[in-house]
């Protein structure tokens, strides 16, 4: 399966939507980027004078390219019967550093688990700089 059509595939649209490329995808993990608009809603209150990325937008952008991405890949010989219904069902993420409007960030997960319908990865997201921002784990469950 191709790149262009894993991204066809998503469920999102902008400006829900937080993939911007997706540079890499393998039975193991996957690898993409995406750059947070600095003109975005989110950051008008969050924080006031000095505007950050919300931590659940960098968990979505995580989960996004982390595990959706990767799921799709997955389940690529599906596809044909339509894309199943998917969604997260747990995630434990640590932030280390903020990520402020405009900035590009990284994602990279690598698989865990995939049973019953069930993918599990560690994932990591870096800035520009390479710096880790935060990593986790991120689950999520697909109707077969």
């Amino acid at each position: 399966m191709k790149v262009e059509q894993i991204l066809d595939l998503l469920p999102y649209g902008r400006p829900f939507l937080f993939v911007d490329t997706l540079d890499e995808v393998s039975e193991e993990g996957a690898r993409g980027s995406c750059t947070f608009a600095a003109d975005s809603d989110f950051y008008r209150g969050h924080f006031k004078n000095m505007p950050v990325t919300p931590g659940v937008i960098l968990t979505e952008a995580m989960a996004q390219i982390g595990v959706v991405c990767l799921g799709i890949y997955l389940l690529r010989d599906r596809v044909s019967e339509g894309f199943p219904p998917i969604a997260m069902t747990s995630n434990s993420v640590d932030f280390f550093i903020p990520v402020y409007p405009g900035e590009r960030v990284e994602v990279v997960s690598k698989k865990e688990l995939w049973r019953f319908g069930k993918l599990r990865c560690s994932v990591q997201m870096f800035n520009q700089e390479k710096e880790l921002v935060c990593r986790g784990t991120i689950s999520g469950m697909v109707k077969l």
